[in-house]
C-alpha cells in the first residue's frame, strides 16, 4: 500500500528549533517524529511513501540516503510554491503515479503522534468504500471543541462483514471553533486518512487547495466522506508544550510504544539529576545539573549546576543557568 505524507510546513510555532531542522525531523524519543510515523505506517501495511515537500527539502533527502525509513520505500515530491493540503496531496500522489494505480492510499500529516492502528483504518475504509466512500478520516475526541474545527457525523450504521459486524459513520459537516451548545460533537480531524484514487479528481495538484476547507466539504455534499472515530493516543506535536509532551509520553507509561529515556551514548555526570526527560545521543549533562520534564537534543550540552525545567534544548545551556518553559537553540 502507498501513502502520501505531508511534511512541507514551516514549523513556525516551534521556532527556533525549526530554524535549522524541519519539524518532522525533530527528535521524538531516540528517533524522529517522521521515523515514528513511518513505523506506524509500516505496521499498517504501507510499503511505499511519497513525502510532500516544499520548505527545506534537502534535510529529508539527507536523512534517508538509501530512500528508506522503517522499511518503507521513500520518494519525494517537491513543490515549487506552497500548495496547501489538498494541492500537496494531489501533486505528490501524481508524482508517485498513484492516480494511475487506481488503488486507495493513506494520507498522514507529518507532525501527528498517535497510536492509531493504520491497518484498522484501512480495513474500515474498505467497508465504507463499498457504500460509496471516497475517503475515510480518522477522528479523535477533544475536551474543548471550541478550539478546533469539529466534525459532525451520523450515529453508527451497523453492517455485516466477513469479520462480523462493523459500524459506519457518515460525515455530515464541519463546524469551525463552535460556540458552546452549538454542536454535540467533540471529535476533530486527527490528520490520517484513506483516500480512493478517484478522490484525486477533486485535487488537481496544480494550485493551492485545502482538503479541510474545500475537498472534504465537497465530499460531504456528495455523501462520500466517512469517519473513523477512536480514542487512541493522539497529539499534534506542532506546539512547544505538545512537542515536549509527545516526547515525555513516549518514555512514560501513556503509549503503547515505549522508548528509552536516556540514549546509551549520552554522558550524564554522576552528580547530575535527570527526571521525566528525554536525553538524546551524544548529549552531555555536566556535574550538579538538574534536568526535569525536558527534551535534551542529540549533542546538546547542559552546563554544570544548571537547572532546566520544561524545556526543549538544542545546543547548550550555560553553567549555573536557570531556565524553564523555553525552546533553546544556539
Amino acid at each position: 500500500m502507498h501513502a502520501v505524507v505531508l511534511v512541507g510546513g514551516f514549523g513556525t510555532r516551534l521556532r527556533p528549533l525549526t530554524n535549522t531542522i524541519p519539524k518532522p525531523l525533530l527528535p521524538l524519543g531516540q528517533r524522529t517524529i517522521l521515523e515514528w510515523l513511518m513505523v506506524h505506517l509500516a505496521r499498517g501495511g504501507v510499503t511505499d511513501a511519497v513525502l510532500a515537500l516544499g520548505f527545506k527539502p534537502q534535510p529529508f533527502i539527507d536523512a534517508f540516503p538509501d530512500a528508506q525509513c522503517a522499511g518503507v520505500r521513500l520518494s519525494y515530491a517537491i513543490e515549487d510554491s506552497p500548495l496547501d493540503t489538498a494541492g500537496a496531496i494531489g501533486f505528490a500522489a501524481r508524482s508517485a503515479g498513484l492516480h494511475e494505480r487506481g488503488e486507495p492510499f493513506v494520507v498522514a500529516n507529518g507532525d501527528i503522534v498517535t497510536d492509531l492502528s493504520v491497518a484498522a483504518l484501512v480495513a474500515q475504509h474498505s467497508i465504507n468504500a463499498r457504500a460509496g466512500a471516497m475517503a475515510t478520516i480518522h477522528l479523535t475526541p477533544v475536551d474543548d471543541p471550541s478550539q478546533f474545527g469539529v466534525v459532525e457525523f451520523d450515529a453508527p450504521h451497523a453492517v455485516e462483514t466477513r469479520m462480523g459486524e462493523s459500524a459506519m459513520h457518515k460525515v455530515r459537516g464541519f463546524v469551525e471553533k463552535p460556540a458552546p451548545g452549538t454542536t454535540t460533537s467533540h471529535h476533530v480531524n486527527a490528520g490520517t486518512y484513506v483516500l480512493e484514487a478517484s478522490a484525486l479528481s477533486m485535487m488537481p495538484g496544480d494550485a493551492p487547495l485545502s482538503i479541510e476547507r474545500a475537498t472534504f466539504p465537497e465530499m460531504v455534499r456528495h455523501g462520500a466522506l466517512y469517519a473513523y472515530p477512536t480514542d487512541d493516543y493522539w497529539l499534534d506535536a506542532g506546539r512547544p508544550e505538545s512537542y515536549r509532551r509527545a516526547n515525555l509520553d513516549l518514555v512514560g507509561a501513556r503509549r503503547r510504544d515505549r522508548e528509552v529515556a536516556v540514549h546509551a551514548s549520552a554522558l550524564v555526570a554522576s552528580s547530575a539529576r535527570v527526571s521525566e526527560s528525554v536525553v538524546g545521543a551524544g548529549a552531555r549533562i555536566n556535574e550538579g545539573a538538574a534536568v526535569t520534564s525536558s527534551v535534551v537534543f542529540p549533542g546538546a550540552v547542559i552546563g554544570a549546576n544548571a537547572r532546566v525545567t520544561n524545556c526543549s534544548v538544542m545546543g547548550s545551556v550555560a553553567a549555573d543557568a536557570v531556565v524553564s518553559d523555553q525552546l533553546i537553540a544556539n
